[in-house]
């Protein structure tokens, strides 16, 4: 017998994602432990655990895993290789498809691009910033930053200064963190002219090491350059050459529920509470992530549900899935003992705003999932 943690590295699951195929059905262990619950998993239940970890790679439907795990090996051989074929040629549809929407889009694009007026001459901003308020607005957007390396335009922190204000932005496309750092101080240099810099991750870091034990900075952004001086300090920089998404367009949200919560319960019951897997495709390959239900109730109560569990809120209440990491990390980001939680619905991003300050805050974007029959929860 083999334990849950060793059948999940032996075959490319994530313990998460091993629970989750249990209470599907899937892949049910051979033993469970009544008194602790843990799982048990028998050397024959290896090469099924590794064939489905390969068949939600190739992102097949969990209703077709069904068949296939079922189906082999044994006289339903030829079913098993009907499915896989089916599937391979929906695939192949919806590439061709995808090709030609992209194609499509692609020439929109260079219509709209052709049509723009060349971009100014940019200019240069110089701040004098509290040392206080530029550490808290890193330290509420540094953790939305991307570390794709095909997507290095989403690996910095936008510096944003307009008429004397700075904000801060960072997005990784699956969750994108604004915060107001500061008006400039007297003497600063900053212009009614709207200034941006796309300041790469580790600068950011640099400039925020500086900032502790200071009281005011002077920040200089432009001219593809960023730079930063503390006291006898200084770091600077390169800025990243891209153009950095319309962060304001992106915050612009259906009007949703707001509920008021407290960080430090919210973030025990998500830590500790139930969780599902959702297998996330990117270029990279496949990532098996924890994936928390946040459910309200009428009375306003945010609670932890299970998946697929909507017994206890009578279907009523409002519901919205996210990632697990993402959420504490916001949570965290928050920096308050209390902060508002914004849910627009199941396919709107929830906000996590601070009740003091609208114009530091977070958004996640939802998780689709699916119940054991492919339909939506």
């Amino acid at each position: 017998m083999h334990g849950i943690g060793d059948t999940a590295r032996d075959s490319g699951l994530s313990v998460s994602a091993l629970r989750f195929y249990d209470r599907a059905g899937v892949l049910v262990p051979a033993w469970v432990d009544p008194a602790s619950g843990y799982r048990w998993y028998g050397p024959e239940q290896l090469p099924e655990a590794r064939l489905l970890a390969r068949l939600r790679r190739a992102g097949m439907p969990l209703a077709d895993i069904r068949l296939v795990l079922a189906g082999r090996p044994g006289p339903d051989t030829a079913l098993v290789r009907g499915l896989l074929d089916a599937h391979l040629r929906r695939l192949e549809r919806g590439l061709s498809d995808a090709r030609r929407e992209l194609s499509a889009v692609r020439e929109l694009l260079d219509d709209r691009e052709g049509a723009m007026p060349p971009t100014p001459t940019a200019a240069t901003a110089e701040l004098d910033l509290p040392a206080a308020g530029l550490a808290a607005a890193l330290d509420a957007v540094r953790f939305a930053a991307g570390t794709d390396p095909g997507l290095p335009v989403l690996g910095g922190v936008l510096f944003d200064a307009e008429d004397g204000t700075l904000r801060l932005a960072a997005t990784d496309r699956y969750r994108l963190a604004v915060a107001r750092a500061g008006t400039a101080g007297r003497g600063a240099r900053s212009g009614r002219e709207r200034v941006q810099a796309l300041v790469p991750a580790p600068l950011a870091d640099a400039m925020r090491a500086l900032l502790d034990g200071a009281e005011s900075v002077r920040l200089v952004v432009g001219g593809g350059r960023a730079a930063l001086e503390a006291d006898d300090r200084r770091t600077e920089g390169r800025c990243l050459d891209q153009g950095f998404p319309d962060y304001r367009r992106l915050t612009r949200l259906p009007g949703g529920r707001r509920v008021t919560v407290g960080v430090p319960a919210l973030r025990e019951a998500v830590r500790t509470g139930p969780a599902c897997v959702h297998e996330l495709r990117e270029e990279r390959g496949t990532v098996a992530v924890d994936v928390t239900v946040l459910v309200v109730t009428g009375d306003g109560a945010v609670t932890v549900a299970g998946h697929g569990d909507r017994e206890r809120d009578g279907g009523g209440a409002v519901r919205t899935a996210v990632n697990r990491a993402f959420l504490l990390d916001a949570l965290a980001a928050g920096a308050r003992e209390r902060l508002v939680l914004e849910f627009g619905g199941p396919a709107a991003p929830l906000a996590v705003r601070r009740p003091d300050d609208a114009e530091t805050f977070s958004l996640l974007m939802p998780v689709r999932l699916e119940d054991p029959d492919g339909s939506a929860a």
